[in-house]
């Protein structure tokens, strides 16, 4: 832990605050980190309306989107008309003097961050957090499902590679950078030849819990808990219904907790699905106790926070051997990676019938994630920019002494 005295000053731009999804939960945590600790933070996002505060050595200035903004989800907008708070940012940021800026995506908040940043020639550091070029390509897809499939999937396939060049290009104005999972940490470091490190995720292990299960149905529930889009594969959890309906496992239900523009359709193709929509809180908590298993279908997750919680429950996890969750799964000790829906009803058929094996996974799924500590995950981020800042010192230094020898 950095003394409060000599943590650098950060000022954090985030695509995502206050809604519910695995940058915006990120995003929460790391800010509450700075403030438990009294390192001076900046944090800026999109907010209902725009002010500034500062509490102590923490200030924050949130950002209300104009009426030229471009929905995204149901619940979060790029602004088109982002730079009108170019003047008002740099004066609070001028007073703030960040030793650091990070930007989390090319939202229109990364994109001021970055801005800002090259103006005042403070260094960047940048977190990739989403696969934007795979979230483009699967949505382009299903807009296009009039077209034949080998067209469509060229179109896609090309739709992806061009969001990840362009992509690429926002975070090459960073000095260093952040993902979190192996295969993106590479990735990163691959094509931007730039120092990449991973910034994981933590859990709270008090609220996401086994002791809140309150379940006393007979029927096996397979739960899962994330947006409801494309780009998450949810409709792959109406082909497991009927696969496992044609296998002649008819004691399973479904627990579908979120929203988004895949939750009509399942409500409409699956037969025992309970969609209660976004839950929060205590009713989240017990939601996830209350699970037998936890099938996870999307391969574009770069993390998989949904994941690590329903660990914490004491829910085992089936998840695609694409993606970041993988990462967090021992195959057959805390959960399974698929790659087939055969392989996915097998994993479910398995947990079914033995209730010791479930037991068994369900401790161990909570084991796994008692080891993953919010705290550890920000501590090592404020090791790195200390390690960039220093680098810049030395440059610096490096620098100096050359000027001073071509002078004598």
């Amino acid at each position: 832990m950095i003394p409060s005295a000599k943590a650098p000053r950060i000022a954090f731009f985030t695509d995502s605050f206050h809604e519910v999804n695995g940058v915006a939960l990120t995003s929460r945590e790391f800010a509450g980190f700075a403030q438990r600790y009294g390192y001076p933070f900046f944090s800026v996002h999109a907010g209902p309306e725009t002010k500034h505060w500062r509490e102590g050595t923490f200030e924050t200035f949130e950002l209300s989107n104009s009426k030229v903004a471009l929905g995204l989800e149901h619940d979060l907008s790029f602004d088109l008309l982002f730079l009108r708070h170019y003047g008002p940012m740099k004066q609070r940021l001028e007073e703030f003097r960040p030793d650091v800026v990070h930007v989390t995506g090319p939202s229109h908040a990364g994109l001021l961050g970055a801005l800002l940043a090259h103006r005042m020639r403070v260094p960047i550091a940048a977190s990739w957090h989403t696969n934007l070029h795979e979230f483009a390509s699967r949505r382009l897809a299903k807009q296009m499902a009039w077209l034949a499939e080998g067209p469509r999937a060229q179109v896609a396939k090309h739709t992806e590679r061009a969001t990840l060049d362009i992509t690429l290009q926002f975070y090459r104005v960073a000095r260093i950078l952040f993902a979190p999972n192996p295969e993106l940490v590479d990735m990163l470091c691959t094509r931007l030849k730039r120092p990449s490190y991973l910034m994981q995720r933590g859990i709270d292990t008090s609220l996401f819990s086994p002791s809140r299960r309150t379940s006393t149905e007979s029927d096996f529930t397979i739960g899962f808990v994330g947006r409801l889009s494309p780009e998450k594969n949810v409709r792959l959890l109406a082909e497991l219904e009927r696969a496992l309906h044609a296998a002649g496992v008819l004691d399973v239900r479904f627990l579908i907790v979120g929203d988004g523009s895949e939750r009509d359709w399942l409500m409409k193709n699956m037969k025992r699905a309970v969609i209660p929509g976004i839950l929060r809180g205590p009713e989240l908590w017990r939601a996830y106790a209350n699970m037998d298993v936890f099938v996870f279908p999307s391969v574009t997750d770069t993390f998989g926070n949904v994941v690590l919680e329903s660990m914490a429950s004491g829910v085992p996890p089936i998840v695609t051997a694409s993606g970041g969750p993988r990462y967090l799964v021992q195959p057959g000790v805390n959960g399974y990676v698929t790659d087939s829906m055969q392989e996915i009803v097998r994993a479910v058929f398995h947990l079914r019938l033995s209730k010791s094996l479930r037991a068994r996974m369900a401790r161990d799924a909570r084991t796994t994630a008692l080891a993953y500590s919010w705290d550890n995950v920000f501590d090592r981020i404020y090791q790195r920019y200390e390690e960039l800042l220093a680098a810049g010192v030395q440059k610096s230094s490096t620098l100096y002494q050359a000027a001073d020898l071509s002078t004598t």
